[in-house]
């Protein structure tokens, strides 16, 4: 059995769960609401405060699914409770950011602005021109979004220039040496 699988949600105070009869899960909360299709073999009881997940068979499909369902409910709940949150640095002299209507707007040394448009249910950030900060109630689009922006320029290995993680450590490498 999966350990993942198996250990309980614990709803926090403020979240409610609603499970309709064909599998969809509804999780809303002070910061917002999400729903899920559950799997067909995948089967959620509410019992009080507590979410339990199992599975119907021992299929490897099935038991594989069993853990990705409990923590994706789980981020649901934590979502909807707390919000999620990433953050990005930019480094390279003149490099700098800032929100423009629904567009983040990226100077990042390229010979025009990169433009990068925010998704409805995200909200972005931007403090010191160089600090991008990523909030929202879905672990999955935020983080999506956060690649997506870092994409554009990632870090290089040698000068170290570009738009990396928080707290992010890049290798550098050795340049060329003179002889």
């Amino acid at each position: 059995m999966s350990r993942i699988g198996k250990t309980p949600v614990t709803l926090p105070d403020k979240v409610k769960v609603t499970l309709a009869d064909d599998g969809t899960i509804l999780v809303e909360g002070p910061k917002g609401k999400l729903s899920w299709q559950l799997p067909k073999a995948i089967k959620i009881h509410l019992e009080g405060t507590t979410l339990r997940v199992e599975r119907e068979n021992e299929e490897r499909e099935t038991r594989a699914l069993h853990g990705l369902t409990r923590a994706l409910v789980s981020n649901m709940v934590t979502g909807v409770h707390e919000g999620f949150r990433r953050d990005l640095e930019i480094q390279g002299v003149g490099f700098r950011a800032a929100i423009k209507g629904k567009q983040l707007d990226l100077s990042i040394g390229y010979s025009h602005p990169v433009l990068f448009d925010i998704p409805e249910d995200i909200k972005i950030a931007v403090t010191d021109n160089t600090k991008i900060s990523i909030e929202g109630i879905d672990k999955h689009l935020v983080g999506q979004v956060a690649a997506d922006i870092r994409a554009y320029y990632p870090p290089e290995p040698y000068k170290g220039k570009g738009i990396r993680y928080a707290g992010e450590q890049v290798r550098r490498k050795e340049g060329k040496t003179v002889q």
